[in-house]
């Protein structure tokens, strides 16, 4: 991805989560909003290095519980708040510490499910829920996680072989969180365009 779609995302999430705060403003029991704030936020999170990161899906988690305090059975708010507990298991470094995270990310993804049976995106996200213990071990076995943590560039020492290891390493993680990433992605903006329609013709 180059780094102009990377900027009109950034703006377009900015601008979302813009769109979130004021209506939050307005109505803040609005179950929707609180999810897609949530969404976008764990999105935002993706453009963040180290704490930043940690703070903003730290901030998601709250939106999303917020959003089930309002309608506990808000499916999308639950598959979101695992998608949340799985970014914030990969940004900990110590396994034990993580599983705990990645544990709390099943049982939303689960919870989805069973409200969802249809939908193939929850029970894919169950599915490799259960594999992202394995996958945190290879990211931080690779250096990969503490570069997420890091705050800038790092200067690379690595040999060639080293490298294609991180780039196996990585492409793996990219497959597997890409796609939850995405589908965050296109339910945040699903929810932006259907918070922006415009009104209803009145009736003549």
């Amino acid at each position: 991805m180059d780094m102009s779609s990377d900027f009109d995302r950034l703006l377009f999430f900015e601008h979302a989560r813009r769109t979130a705060e004021a209506t939050y403003a307005k109505n803040p029991l609005d179950a929707d909003n609180l999810t897609r704030w949530g969404g976008v936020l764990l999105e935002l999170s993706q453009f963040q290095n180290g704490s930043d990161s940690k703070l903003m899906v730290q901030d998601a988690i709250e939106k999303l519980e917020e959003a089930l305090i309002v309608d506990p059975k808000k499916h999308d708010a639950l598959w979101c708040l695992g998608n949340a507990y799985t970014s914030s298991a990969f940004l900990i470094p110590e396994l034990d510490e993580a599983k705990v995270f990645f544990d709390k990310a099943a049982l939303f993804f689960e919870q989805a499910y069973e409200l969802e049976p249809e939908n193939d995106l929850y029970k894919k996200s169950l599915e490799v829920a259960s594999k992202a213990p394995e996958l945190h071990v290879e990211i931080h076995k690779h250096g990969l996680g503490q570069q997420a943590m890091a705050s800038g560039p790092s200067a690379s020492t690595s040999t060639k072989q080293q490298s294609a290891k991180k780039s196996k390493s990585s492409d793996l993680k990219y497959d597997i969180l890409g796609w939850v990433i995405l589908a965050v992605g296109i339910v945040a903006w699903v929810g932006f365009a259907k918070s922006n329609m415009p009104p209803p013709p009145p009736p003549r």
